[in-house]
């Protein structure tokens, strides 16, 4: 079992209507919530990992690739199903938006056609929401599929932004923040070219706004990926002793 923590105490950075330039991008990349990830909490899974972000938490498992019902076999690749179970209650219509862009950003870097005819399914229970929801669910399923060993094209990453009624920008928003927000906008970005896997987002922005939450979420992504290598690197070092 690793853990590993990292980060600083939450600042807002006001980022407005300016072009997004290397200096004022990465300043913004450091305003993350501090994170932390535990792996192998999970016996039964083929991999688990929970993700914390402030004080969002999510607990993720990955079962497969496994037997897949007659139904729902592909013979060219895995089929892939994800569930996202809130902390209290059913899954409703926000859970099923939310599953739709996980399952999108899996299907984009899983090698599904290594294991054609089988299932690979992910399970996220929230623990506890205090914003960023989206990302950190994104965030802890990375980390259980690096945790089952699933080949991948690259490891991802989630990050979310506001726009707020100032139309300041900020990263890692608490609930409070995206209640009163003018937009809200979750990114996946991949690790091998800093790109945009997906995009979820809630609320009006023009198009300058969203060319700086890219160039900001980019950024920013770069901290959580070697918060990811330093992770794999503490853990298999551990391994090896």
């Amino acid at each position: 079992m690793v853990v590993l923590a990292v980060g600083q105490g939450y600042k807002q950075g006001p980022w407005r209507g300016r072009q997004p330039t290397m200096e004022t991008a990465s300043a913004e990349a450091r305003m993350l919530l501090p994170f932390s990830c535990e792996h192998g909490l999970l016996s039964r899974p083929d991999g688990s990992a929970s993700f914390t972000q402030g004080d969002t938490t999510v607990l993720a498992a990955v079962y497969g690739p496994a037997e897949v019902k007659v139904s729902k076999e592909i013979f060219d690749k895995a089929t892939l199903d994800v569930l996202l179970k809130p902390k209290v209650g059913l899954p409703g219509v926000a859970e099923k938006s939310k599953e739709q862009m996980i399952r999108n950003t899996c299907e984009a870097t899983i090698l599904t056609a290594l294991h054609p005819r089988s299932s690979i399914t992910v399970v996220l229970q929230v623990i506890h929401d205090s914003g960023s929801l989206l990302s950190c669910c994104l965030n802890a399923t990375c980390m259980a599929l690096m945790d089952a060993g699933l080949p991948m094209k690259s490891v991802f990453c989630g990050i979310t932004c506001v726009i707020d009624s100032d139309r300041n920008i900020i990263l890692d928003p608490t609930t409070a923040m995206e209640k009163g927000a003018a937009a809200i906008l979750t990114f996946s970005i991949d690790s091998v070219e800093n790109q945009m896997l997906t995009l979820s987002t809630k609320g009006s922005y023009s198009v300058e706004e969203l060319q700086q939450c890219v160039a900001i979420c980019q950024k920013a992504s770069e901290k959580i990926f070697q918060f990811y290598r330093d992770l794999i690197s503490r853990r298999y070092s551990k391994l090896n002793e």
